[in-house]
């Protein structure tokens, strides 16, 4: 039962990492990671499928490689977050709690990509 929860979740963290290669402010690493670690848990086709995939797998390896993501990456990944925060707390979102929320989100990470995962040195 366990592993047919984690196929699902990981089968949903893809979706959510390929609409990320689309959609601004949204990441696609963070969610194939987390795929790939459901994947590896329940089922070693899928894992293997997904790493192995031209597309998405270039995501996993580069960052499984190196255990770390290239300063231009981190800057761009940011700095879209923090437009996506912006148009989100002054247009869509009126509440002040709300607003709160998504900004303390934001910082949260912010700190995770900028000083928890590490930059790739060239």
């Amino acid at each position: 039962m366990l592993k047919i929860f984690y196929i699902i979740l990981g089968s949903l963290a893809v979706l959510l990492g390929v609409i990320g290669i689309i959609v601004p402010g949204l990441p696609t690493t963070p969610f194939l990671l987390l795929a790939a670690w459901f994947y590896v848990r329940s089922n070693k086709q899928l894992y293997d499928k997904l790493i192995n995939n031209k597309f998405l797998g270039k995501y996993i390896c580069q960052y499984q490689k190196n255990k770390a993501i290239p300063l231009a990456t981190k800057i761009y990944s940011i700095s879209v977050m923090w437009v996506m925060i912006a148009l989100s707390t002054i247009v869509f979102v009126k509440s002040i709690s709300g607003q709160i929320v998504i900004i303390i989100a934001g910082i949260v990470g912010t700190v995770v990509m900028g000083f928890v995962i590490k930059t790739l040195k060239k």
